[in-house]
């Protein structure tokens, strides 16, 4: 990553300043009463759906829900209300828009924070001077873990806090088991034994030991089932501890590397280019060759094929693309800035009435005013300042950060939408939403980092696979205390002076139990295989993973009690 270096302590407080703006923009979307109503311990789980479940047919079920308030608060669509009432006898129907819509939603997850949210903390770690450490430690992992931050956030905003903590614990878990499991095998299974991938010893021991440390904190914290606000951010400050360890380290070892090795490297950089560019004029002779009727007719397929996709996509890209300030030089687009500077402030001020209840009131009408009027100022100010040639080089800040502020609202709209989806099956599954978050919603928002290690492993070499292991437990660190960590400090602040009491569930001691283990399987296992990635060390991960996922699975059917 092409980063400028600088200081340690102005890097520090340039990502505190990233995160802190995070929380306190997510943390106020929801009214004060709101927050307090749904996040206090004396509210009743599941108001206004005390025996739904001991309905039969969908006809009662509907009945139900159009006399009694709505079962699920966080959302937009009332999936329960499309599923008994609209589709009704059609249950296959109701099945088929719901699986579509959740494999819809994860891939407007991802693509917002891979396209829009990741684009923006890169731009912003550049203007703000982030040396590589911090940035990779603190703005690559938020990009990469910002699903499961804001379906954490989401959930316990909304009073289903088991969902966010399970997601969470249930990602880093696969991410740290599973996930690391598969590279040890791949790399064992694709290197001769001569020429075995080895990682660092010091990186490792250093992630692993933290993270067993941030799990331990973490069980103290279930154990005692509540916490207080100060609690709350104390956890939350052990990732800025570790962002400062992962820091000293580097500078210490930059500070004593030769100079010989990145010449070496660059060396060894050119001479593929070369061989691709070999590579291409043979393969460039050999389409002359073939036949001029074959390519034509490809050719159309893939015309075709491209409009169809592109039909499908406009309405899931239309409406970010719209909101979102984006000044990338591949995607600049001076109407879409534009509208992006006059319909933010609208979007944000339809959503704040959304949620306070004041789409047709008089006060909601005065935000619509107020929002209009700095809609047609940012609108025109877009206008005068941008260029059709390519994006602003002068007063980029404000650009950067409109889209990193706009970015984190639709990701925490599109993780709302998840989070009450996932509610609304665990209701008609008659599943816990805890399990699904630690299945569904754990396994969709990490299967990005598990095709991408298991690439980035299998095909970069040594340095590769060091930085896949190493990604597989800074983002899982990342996700813990960021994503718990904010959860319990919007929490807690909600009901403060009083302590927030957290929904622990028994499957939360179970997974700590396991997942601890599995980090202590390879804290013993590698440095003994002379810190060789091995089979043995894989599949004894994947092991505890599975042991785990079938206790849960004969638990959740009443096979096992404990």
């Amino acid at each position: 990553m092409a980063f400028v270096l600088s200081d340690n302590g102005k890097a520090f407080i340039n990502t505190a300043f990233l995160l802190l703006l995070c929380f306190f923009f997510t943390s106020h979307i929801r009214s004060p009463t709101t927050v307090i109503h749904l996040t206090s311990p004396q509210a009743p789980k599941g108001v206004g759906c005390i025996g739904f479940h001991k309905l039969k047919g969908p006809h009662s079920k509907c009945l139900y829900l159009k006399t009694h308030s709505p079962c699920v608060s966080q959302g937009y669509v009332n999936y329960l209300h499309v599923f008994y009432c609209l589709c009704g006898r059609y249950a296959p129907l109701g099945y088929a828009f719901l699986a579509l819509w959740l494999l819809v939603l994860f891939y407007l997850l991802g693509n917002t924070a891979s396209q829009y949210f990741c684009s923006s903390v890169e731009s912003l770690s550049k203007v703000l001077n982030l040396s590589p450490t911090i940035a990779g430690v603190t703005l690559l992992s938020l990009g990469n873990g910002s699903p499961d931050v804001f379906a954490s956030i989401v959930s316990f905003r909304s009073g289903s806090g088991e969902v966010g903590l399970s997601s969470v614990l249930g990602g880093a878990f696969f991410v740290s088991c599973v996930v690391v499991g598969i590279i040890n095998v791949c790399a064992a299974t694709s290197s001769p034994t001569h020429a075995a991938v080895r990682i660092d010893r010091s990186s490792f021991v250093r992630d692993v030991c933290f993270f067993i440390i941030v799990l331990s904190s973490l069980l103290a914290i279930l154990i005692v089932g509540r916490i207080t606000i100060w609690g709350a951010m104390a956890f939350t400050s052990l990732y800025f501890v570790y962002v400062s360890i992962v820091s000293a380290t580097h500078f210490c070892r930059e500070k004593y590397e030769d100079l010989v090795v990145p010449i070496l490297d660059h060396e060894e950089l050119g001479e593929p280019v070369s061989v691709s560019k070999e590579a291409s004029s043979a393969n460039g002779d050999q389409e002359e060759t073939s036949s001029s009727s074959y390519f034509r007719f490809k050719a159309m397929v893939a015309h075709y094929l491209r409009w169809f996709f592109y039909i499908i996509d406009m309405p899931l890209y239309l409406p970010r693309r719209l909101t979102i300030p984006d000044v990338t030089e591949e995607r600049w687009s001076r109407p879409f800035a534009v509208a992006s500077a006059a319909l933010a402030p609208i979007l944000v001020a339809t959503l704040w009435n959304s949620k306070r209840g004041g789409l047709g009131s008089k006060e909601g009408l005065t935000i619509y005013l107020y929002a209009s009027l700095v809609a047609l100022v940012l609108g025109l100010i877009a206008f005068h300042t941008t260029m059709k040639s390519g994006p602003p080089r002068k007063f980029l800040f404000p650009w950067l950060a409109g889209g990193f502020l706009m970015s984190v609202l639709w990701t925490y709209i599109i993780a709302e939408e998840l989070v009450g989806l996932l509610v609304s099956l665990g209701y008609i599954f008659g599943i816990s939403p805890a399990i699904l978050g630690l299945t569904v919603l754990a396994w969709g928002n990490s299967i990005g980092d598990l095709i991408a290690n298991v690439a980035m492993a299998t095909n970069g070499g040594q340095d590769g696979a060091q930085i896949a292991i190493s990604g597989c437990y800074a983002g899982p660190i990342f996700n813990t205390l960021a994503g718990l960590g904010l959860s319990l400090v919007v929490s807690a602040w909600a009901v403060h002076p009083s302590p927030f009491v957290i929904p622990v569930a028994p499957a939360l001691f179970e997974i700590l139990g396991f997942m601890i283990g599995g980090l202590l399987w390879a804290l013993v296992v590698l440095p003994r295989k002379d810190m060789k990635l091995d089979r043995i060390l894989g599949f004894g991960l994947l092991a505890i993973y599975f042991c785990f996922l079938s206790l849960r699975l004969s638990q959740s059917l009443g096979l096992v009690q404990l």
